[in-house]
């Protein structure tokens, strides 16, 4: 995958996540930060885990979206909400 497909994949699921999980995001270079980590956690645990592997554009969005939602739901609970 190229470097650019992989950004916008990483913009769109970590946008995504942002919004699921709290309602906001981080701006647009931590969606994208958050996404293109969430991609390596969802696909490393959609390998490793589960066994699967998913190609095309919808399962990489797929799984960088599950996997931004994990890491976004992990730095919650570590770092504390911002009042």
């Amino acid at each position: 995958m190229n470097i650019l497909l992989a950004i916008l994949i990483g913009l769109i699921a970590g946008a995504l996540a942002g919004r699921v999980v709290s309602g906001h995001g981080y701006g647009i270079v931590g969606d994208i930060v958050v996404g293109v980590i969430g991609a390596l956690v969802g696909s490393w645990m959609a390998s490793a885990v589960y066994g699967i592997v998913l190609g095309g554009l919808l399962g990489n969005l797929l799984t960088a979206f599950i996997g931004a939602v994990i890491l976004l739901w992990l730095i919650r609970l570590v770092v504390p909400a911002r009042m």
